[in-house]
């Protein structure tokens, strides 16, 4: 992208990656990106003429007062596999009409505290049989309520305990480490490229499990039109991060098994990877 920057959060304070050279911000405060207008030139301004840094520090989950949100049924193929979990629950028809309806599906996936950063643990719960990750472009939203970056999104699902009810939602979706977030936000006043792609690989054991991609041009909503519905009627003091939908499913026999890595990634922003726990 011709105007970027990325920034990752760390233990000793937030490294900047411009191209090939790194900086560290000691004591930067992490919230005051999503109390800025326009970070990307204020941190490009305070990048200028820093000594540059060789950073080996391992970067945490790029949030620490902001809400996690996610959108649903964005992409065909997430209709589908909506529709196909329900089968007699009476579910289908919901997701079929929320795809094609002017009000998208938004849910509360997570807050700080529960989320997983880069490296970490993510969770399938012990009462679901038929858990997935679900690879997701996650826009980063200011106060302002405007798109201020970008980072990689997984939205870890029970797909048994949504299929069973719909109104069950809520426990299929969110609970302890049940989002990885990461690696860094790809600050940018740009939008992605429709052709970005998202892929995801799932190995066990050093095996290849499942591989898969998409690409932007399947999203079927404008990640601004998300971000409207989303702050329509609520307020993010101290800015927050949206989750955007998946089009990629594994086929239905797949289930994720604790020691499983997944890695998600989307070539601008990068790989973030969980092992699952």
């Amino acid at each position: 992208m011709s105007s970027s920057l990325k920034i990752y959060r760390t233990a000793q304070g937030a490294v900047v990656q411009k191209g090939t050279a790194s900086f560290l911000l000691a004591g930067f405060e992490w919230d005051s990106l999503f109390h800025d207008a326009d970070p990307l030139a204020t941190i490009t301004k305070r990048i200028s003429g820093a000594t540059m840094h060789q950073s080996t520090l391992a970067p945490l989950a790029p949030t620490v007062h902001q809400e996690i949100w996610a959108a649903g049924v964005t992409y065909y193929r997430s209709r589908d596999a909506r529709i196909e979990e329900s089968k007699g629950a009476g579910g289908g028809d919901f997701y079929a009409r929320v795809y094609d309806a002017v009000r998208p599906e938004l849910f509360y996936k997570s807050s700080p505290h529960r989320v997983a950063g880069p490296g970490t643990g993510v969770r399938i719960r012990k009462d679901s049989k038929w858990n997935v990750p679900e690879p997701e472009l996650t826009l980063v939203i200011n106060r302002f309520k405007k798109i201020i970056g970008y980072t990689i999104g997984n939205d870890m699902s029970s797909r048994d305990i949504e299929g069973e009810n719909p109104l069950y939602l809520p426990q299929a979706k969110s609970y302890d480490q049940a989002a990885g977030l990461g690696p860094c936000i790809l600050l940018s006043n740009e939008m992605l490229p429709v052709e970005t792609e998202i892929r995801i690989v799932i190995s066990r054991g050093g095996k290849e499990m499942f591989a898969g991609a998409t690409t932007l041009a399947q999203l079927k909503r404008k990640p601004e039109e998300l971000v409207e519905f989303l702050t329509r009627e609520m307020s993010f003091p101290d800015g927050g991060f949206l989750m955007t939908g998946t089009g990629i499913v594994p086929p239905n026999e797949f289930t994720l098994l604790s020691g499983d890595r997944i890695a998600i990634t989307i070539a601008p922003i990068g790989t973030l990877e969980n092992t699952v726990i």
